[in-house]
């Protein structure tokens, strides 16, 4: 997962963690080698729903998406809409093109690497969903710069959704939640919380995809966490 430096820019670049895996199977890395460079975000320049997609279409942006689940699934549900998923573990983008050519989806596009380097370069008020979920938890203190939701981040998503657009973060670790019910806060003059009462974030709202990490944490007897925040 990406995560700031303290005093850094957002222009930061430093991945924490694994890029790969196991050797991929023969089918994945064929994918990898031909529908990846169809539908990956171009290294530079704006990062535009008309210049991925040709049209104006409403534009969803999911941080590290594993294995391609949940991105595959709201792009099946959504059709007119545009998704990018930014993810640096090969094995989880090999994952996701084998979803992207099953369900032939032709609304998404990829980044390998870092999300907040594509993210920097979508326009301001752009997007509809942006999605956090089951981030790194990074669950000593003297990593806490190190994860995803911090004041520097929050404000680039702040800047990247569009007024009414929604923030979705998912975790199962009460120290994140905590840490992130608090950073939130901090930025209420941004966000609003959209919960109610405690059902609200106990049980997933309806259109929330389950990821293969949230049905595993069910499984071992953790709780996940839904929390959304529209943007005001």
């Amino acid at each position: 997962m990406t995560a700031f430096k303290s005093g850094d820019p957002l222009t930061l670049n430093r991945l924490y963690g694994r890029s790969s895996g196991h050797k991929l199977r023969k089918s994945q890395q064929e994918l990898v080698e031909t529908l990846l460079p169809k539908i990956e975000v171009a290294a530079d320049g704006e990062v535009t729903a008309r210049g991925l997609f040709g049209d104006d279409r409403p534009l969803h942006f999911e941080i590290g998406f594993g294995s391609g689940e949940h991105l595959a699934e709201r792009a099946d549900m959504l059709p007119d809409h545009g998704f990018i998923g930014a993810e640096p573990f090969l094995n989880g983008v090999a994952t996701a093109l084998g979803h992207i050519r099953d369900q032939h989806l032709a609304n998404i596009r990829l980044w390998r690497g870092d999300a907040l380097d594509v993210l920097q370069r979508v326009p301001d008020g752009t997007l509809s969903f942006l999605y956090l979920l089951h981030p790194d938890p990074w669950p000593k203190a003297r990593h806490a710069k190190r994860r995803m939701v911090n004041d520097r981040p929050i404000d680039l998503f702040a800047s990247k959704l569009k007024p009414g657009g929604e923030f979705r973060l998912a975790t199962d670790d009460p120290t994140y939640l905590t840490w992130s019910l608090m950073i939130m806060q901090r930025h209420a003059h941004q966000f609003e919380w959209t919960a109610e009462r405690p059902q609200d974030f106990l049980e997933p709202p309806g259109g929330w995809i389950e990821t293969r990490y949230g049905a595993k944490s069910r499984r071992e007897g953790r709780r996940p966490y839904y929390l959304r925040y529209r943007r005001v």
